[in-house]
């Protein structure tokens, strides 16, 4: 069955943004809308996965990581002076500085941040891109694994071969592999595959015994660190601050979540808008959390307004996903 976000003008819908999601609990997947079968590539929704190899490799024990840094190594963050703060100080207990990150760099996410920057007549710092935690994550797992921080970023690296092994695992899938925007791989999975691995978040003692207590540990730091994943006001902080689950957005329309409780008990859910947008990617995940017995309360994404350039209201979104269950 289609699921969609339309967007109206007046009472005519004017564009349609289609979604395709999948819902996996402890029988398989549950509930499906648009392709669950749907190969997308994960981008930044794989994130708590990746952070997985601070555990798996003793990098937290080895350099003293806090629940913060941890939370930074999952984040798609803002690059407000808090999540600057976190990166430095982590990169610090590593013995390495930014300049050991590939990511690249780019202006803060966050309006503030970046009209404080150039107030001051500051460029951004490989700090400021929205991967700098995950980055940072990476160097600590290489580090104790033995392996060189050179080269961490790409596929044969022994931190990237773990990563790979560790979504196969959860996901019960061998995903494909491409670059990422940071030049880190991403990983390319089924909808209702990479639900599954979201589920194992949502519930980790069904996962392969050597991941429970990280998964446990990596979601526990995201829970009690919202405002470190992504920023104030953002739609993975706000979820996270007021339901239980863990909630990571992702490059190109793709989101990724794991419900804690519910109605329908632990859930894990992957949902990918084939065209990209951002703003009709919201609207569909709190549609669904709506439509699944959660509720956030008032957010932006509720039917979101169409403005034109006066700021006069002339149209809106809302989401029709068109949930099959199994």
């Amino acid at each position: 069955m289609s699921a969609e976000v339309l967007v109206y003008r007046g009472s005519l819908v004017e564009n349609r943004h289609r979604v395709s999601l999948a819902l996996w609990g402890p029988e398989g997947l549950v509930a499906y809308g648009g392709d669950p079968g749907r190969v997308a590539y994960l981008r930044s929704s794989a994130k708590p996965f990746q952070a997985l190899a601070l555990y798996l490799t003793g990098a937290v024990e080895r350099f003293g990581l806090t629940e913060e840094e941890v939370a930074l190594a999952t984040a798609s963050h803002d690059g407000t002076p808090r999540h600057v703060e976190v990166a430095a100080r982590f990169l610090g207990k590593l013995g390495l500085g930014p300049e050991h990150l590939v990511c690249g760099v780019h202006p803060p996410f966050s309006r503030e941040a970046r009209a404080a920057l150039e107030a001051q007549g500051l460029a951004p710092t490989p700090l400021h891109h929205n991967c700098s935690g995950k980055h940072a994550g990476m160097l600590a797992a290489a580090l104790a694994l033995g392996a060189p921080a050179e080269g961490y970023h790409l596929p044969d690296h022994p931190v990237q071969r773990l990563n790979l092994a560790t979504l196969e695992a959860l996901s019960g899938a061998r995903p494909g592999l491409a670059t990422d925007g940071c030049s880190v791989p991403t990983f390319a999975l089924s909808l209702a595959r990479a639900a599954r691995a979201f589920f194992l978040l949502a519930d980790p003692g069904r996962a392969p015994e050597a991941y429970r207590t990280p998964l446990l540990r990596v979601r526990e730091a995201m829970r009690r660190h919202p405002d470190l994943v992504a920023g104030p006001g953002s739609v993975d902080t706000l979820l996270m601050e007021r339901l239980p689950v863990v909630a990571k957005r992702g490059a190109d329309g793709y989101y990724g979540l794991a419900l804690l409780e519910g109605p329908r008990g632990p859930l894990g859910v992957a949902l990918k808008v084939e065209d990209g947008a951002t703003l009709a990617r919201e609207v569909a995940v709190v549609a669904l959390l709506r439509a699944l017995g959660l509720d956030p309360g008032k957010t932006p994404w509720d039917r979101p307004p169409v403005r034109n350039h006066r700021g006069l209201e002339v149209g809106h979104l809302e989401a029709r996903l068109g949930l099959v269950w199994v």
